[in-house]
């Protein structure tokens, strides 16, 4: 069912172990031809096309693409009470820890009269992703919505893709959940075509209007499949944003005192989202290996959706990798820069210390993937495809800009006046140096 990757023995550069450890077939890289045309088409025709493109794509032709404030309310009071419940305390807690995130302004003084100040601006507009398809993710607008209005962001609007059996809006748990947090701009668009709309607006409520449908937004953030993410590098240097986040994965660092049945669980939880899921075992003990292969076995014939996991499992994104103890393990996790790594080892607070790629980690046996997926209070939209390496987990700081201000008396800049037409004379760019000295002549 999944495959075992021996790397015992063998000291790898991270260059050789990018090469072997496993990744899906088909990448960001070969998704972008399929979503250029669809963004061009988005760019160009606006809401047109993003009827044709939900017909075509998600098998429904969208009555309203702006979701009806009725229909917000209708999936609020209709919300089963516990999953209400159950989505509240989500975001009372989500809330609590994204708030401690907000960084704090400050003033940094110089010499006298040379002061340069520090501010922390929200961007006005923001676009937030929630996918949907094979599954209903109204946690992700509990993580997207909550960072972006601790960081004090003014504009919000989500989307999300129709849904036939929902008259072409979003599914009703989507829309309560939106509705919760007072979010009121939410659309019925998915997949590539909806990073569209949020980069460059869309034109035209219905085929023949020719009003604005959705103003473009300042960044795109949330997670989503192959598409999302290409589309995403595409408008980058557009609009700001989150990281590329694709198909998700889980790799879990074990040793021989981790239970086989926990990690087994932990590896189906995340297969289950998408046949291109990636689930992967580290561990040097070859025992653990076997009793999880033996547990997956075991497990996913009973599971709800086998089939989607058992494709993911087999796929050449998946495998238990064998390595000589946990030093050789940490630097392995450490090349692949999971999306979510699980410790579940003898000193997992220690090597959870050590780790520098991963989007977020999960120490010791009762810290599974699932409880930051929905109630730990961090943030589960996080970099996948190894983009852990340079990018972070949506935060407070995913929608807040660092700008400097600089205040100088006329006595502090005549204190560096000749240092800087020093400076600017040796660039050959004697203007800058003018436009110090002048003011003092």
């Amino acid at each position: 069912m999944i495959r075992r990757i021996d790397l015992r023995g063998r000291q790898l550069s991270r260059a050789e172990l990018l090469g072997v450890l496993p990744r899906p077939e088909v990448g960001v890289d070969q998704a972008l031809s399929t979503v250029t045309p669809i963004l061009a088409d988005v760019r160009a025709r606006g809401a047109a096309a993003l009827r044709d493109l939900a017909e075509r794509l998600d098998g429904v032709r969208p009555e309203h693409l702006r979701v009806p404030a009725a229909a917000l309310t209708e999936a609020l009071d209709g919300l089963d009470p516990a999953v209400r419940a159950g989505l509240e305390e989500a975001i009372r807690r989500v809330r609590t820890v994204h708030a401690a995130q907000a960084p704090a302004g400050h003033s940094t003084t110089l010499a006298e009269g040379a002061v340069v100040r520090q501010r922390w601006i929200p961007v006005q507009r923001v676009g937030l992703y929630v996918p949907g398809g094979r599954a209903v993710y109204p946690s992700s607008v509990i993580m997207n919505v909550v960072a972006a209005q601790e960081a004090g962001v003014p504009g919000l609007a989500v989307a999300s893709p129709p849904q036939k059996d929902s008259g072409g809006l979003p599914h009703p748990t989507i829309l309560a959940a939106c509705a919760l947090l007072g979010v009121d701009e939410v659309y019925g668009v998915g997949g590539a075509q909806a990073v569209a709309m949020f980069a460059y607006g869309a034109q035209g409520s219905e085929p023949q209007d020719g009003a604005v449908l959705c103003e473009p937004v300042d960044v795109v953030t949330g997670p989503g499949n192959v598409y999302v993410a290409a589309a995403k590098r595409l408008v980058h240097g557009v609009v700001g944003i989150d990281a590329e986040a694709g198909p998700t994965e889980i790799a879990v660092l074990a040793d021989d005192t981790a239970d086989p049945g926990h990690v087994a669980l932990d590896l189906i939880s995340q297969a289950e989202h998408d046949p291109m899921a990636a689930s992967v075992l580290v561990t040097p003990s070859v025992e653990l290996a076997g009793a999880v292969e033996a547990r997956l076995s075991d497990f996913v014939g009973s599971t709800k959706h086998s089939e989607r996991v058992s494709q993911a499992l087999g796929g050449p994104q998946s495998a238990v990798v064998l390595v000589d103890d946990l030093d050789h393990g940490l630097a392995v996790v450490d090349a692949y820069g999971a999306e979510h790594l699980e410790i579940q080892a003898r000193g997992a607070a220690e090597l959870a210390e050590r780790v520098r790629s991963a989007g977020a980690i999960f120490v010791g046996p009762w810290a599974p993937v699932s409880l930051g997926d929905y109630m730990a209070g961090s943030n589960h939209v996080l970099p996948t495809g190894g983009s852990a390496h340079f990018s972070s987990g949506l935060g407070v700081h995913a929608f807040l800009r660092s700008v400097q201000v600089v205040e100088y008396t006329r006595d502090a800049l005549e204190v560096v006046a000749d240092r800087i037409v020093a400076v600017a004379q040796d660039e050959d760019l004697p203007a800058h140096g003018e436009a110090v000295r002048g003011r003092f002549r």
